[in-house]
């Protein structure tokens, strides 16, 4: 192991994080807007360093909103003092704070900055309130500002053919992939459903005493997968409990340096955090193009790659953020690193619980995993980003000891392209197997089943099913496996199994 003596001066050390929610119950008129909420997380990670950082910063880049602003990050190192500052603007999806981060430390690792600051911020829950009441939230920006330099790259996350058919949502196609891990499983619906649940519950104690989760009401795991007027079925075999909540207000913060920045800063060491290596990748752009739904190459190979590249197992990681916007993806993940089951998989309650900041909420996992690696120096955490149907992916691990190699950043895409894929067959017409399914909920029961079909041929196709009688079995009994007639207009009828 590297000691800090035998540091290369230019390797990225993490020195301040913060973390900001904006809660209120009444008079929202006084809530303050998303630029405002993100320049309180900037000062919030600045003075966790305990050193005066503000006016040091080379690089600060926002993660993507629904805002409107044309260049945050400008207005924010304007309000903090740092004017030189150059500023980004990150195109969207779940993965662009890990990514945002990589790149800041890869940057800060080559000697082309010594301080950098990634955040992002929303205010979803006050603007839905203000406007409820007829209003209208502020958005303050300098008249004549310039648009942004961008960051990352802007992936379709469907097509029209997809979409066409209601696959159009995150809510319904990560509630189908469900149902493909239960089948692989060979659980029965009602066994699935329990262990799903039981597997989320942690999620909520997590939440529960974190003081910055949205959501902090204690839930077992039976309240969790229960059908009420507070916790509606949304996509079954989905609750509201187990879907991402976006309706929130938070910001978020992460402070990257260079050793000697620090050093010159004076932020004491016990502030330090290590980034040791990074991997990022994305699935195929169409999710109807998986060989299938119950595993994820670029997860398991971005994944394990960031392990090989620190030169560890899965087994010698203590602490996670697992990316969970819904139970699918963290069941995935789990089963292609192979984490242990004794591991806790969120560092801040997650997506349902916590929230799901839109883009930003890896921010949060990374400022609440660097505060939990403080806690327990010597320790290792990853951190899992998740951007479009577990498509776009990052992974990074963390630690309070030096790294015993120069920190970087791997891209994995040509090892997923090699990855087995399925054609999709846009006109079907004839029998094929019942690969997946969601039926989408409407009142207090279910619209249609949506699901995916292998045909003959091998091709995948979606279709739908209206009869409420057996959607009603749908709900009760396995039809993963069943045999559908197809017809080229995507309707199907099941002719196995009824």
């Amino acid at each position: 192991m590297t000691s800090l003596a035998d540091l290369d001066p230019q390797t990225p050390v993490i020195i301040g994080v913060g973390q900001v929610k904006q809660q209120l119950s009444d008079d929202f008129e006084s809530a303050k807007e998303q630029v405002l909420l993100m320049e309180e997380a900037v000062r919030a990670a600045a003075a966790d360093t305990g050193a005066d950082v503000l006016g040091s910063i080379d690089r600060i880049g926002v993660i993507g909103g629904l805002w409107g602003y044309a260049d945050p990050g400008r207005q924010v190192a304007d309000a903090v003092g740092s004017p030189q500052a150059e500023s980004v603007l990150t195109y969207f999806g779940g993965n662009m704070p890990q990514a945002l981060v990589s790149e800041y430390c890869r940057a800060v690792a080559a000697g082309e900055c010594d301080l950098a600051i990634a955040l992002g911020g929303e205010t979803v829950y006050s603007r839905r309130k203000i406007k409820a009441a007829g209003g209208e939230m502020s958005r303050t920006q300098p008249e004549g500002i310039e648009p942004a330099k961008r960051f990352g790259s802007d992936l379709e996350m469907s097509s029209e053919h997809e979409r066409g058919l209601g696959l159009d949502r995150p809510p319904v196609v990560y509630a189908m992939f469900e149902s493909a891990i239960r089948a692989n499983l060979g659980r029965t619906v009602d066994e699935h459903l329990v262990a799903t649940s039981e597997f989320w519950q942690p999620f909520n104690q997590v939440a529960v005493d974190n003081p910055n989760a949205w959501v902090r009401t204690p839930m077992t795991a039976e309240e969790i997968r229960t059908p009420t007027p507070s916790n509606r079925m949304v996509n079954w075999p989905y609750t509201k409990s187990m879907n991402a909540n976006a309706f929130v207000d938070h910001a978020a913060a992460v402070i990257v340096c260079s050793v000697a920045k620090a050093t010159e800063l004076g932020v004491p060491e016990n502030q330090w955090v290590f980034p040791h290596a990074a991997a990022q990748g994305h699935a195929t752009m169409l999710f109807s193009e998986r060989e299938n739904f119950h595993t994820n190459p670029a997860i398991r190979i971005a994944g394990k790659k960031v392990l090989e590249m620190v030169g560890v197992d899965i087994t010698d990681v203590t602490h996670f953020d697992l990316y969970s916007c819904f139970p699918s993806v963290v069941q995935i993940t789990v089963n292609e690193l192979g984490i242990p089951s004794d591991r806790q998989l969120t560092s801040t309650g997650g997506l349902a619980f916590f929230g799901g900041p839109l883009n930003n909420y890896v921010m949060h996992g990374i400022a609440s995993l660097v505060e939990k690696l403080r806690a327990n120096p010597g320790e290792l955490g990853m951190i899992h980003a998740n951007g479009g149907y577990t498509t776009k992916q990052a992974f990074g691990i963390y630690g309070t000891s030096p790294p015993s190699s120069p920190f970087r950043v791997e891209d994995v895409q040509d090892e997923i392209d090699a990855e087995p894929r399925r054609e999709v067959d846009m006109a079907p017409d004839g029998e094929g197997v019942i690969e997946a399914y969601v039926l989408p909920w409407d009142g207090d029961a279910p619209a249609r089943a949506i699901m995916t079909v292998i045909m003959g041929d091998g091709r995948r196709s979606i279709g739908t099913i209206v009869d409420p009688a057996v959607l009603g079995r749908m709900l009760e009994e396995e039809f993963v496996g069943r045999t559908v007639m197809m017809s080229p207009d995507g309707s199907a009828t099941v002719t196995s199994g009824l």
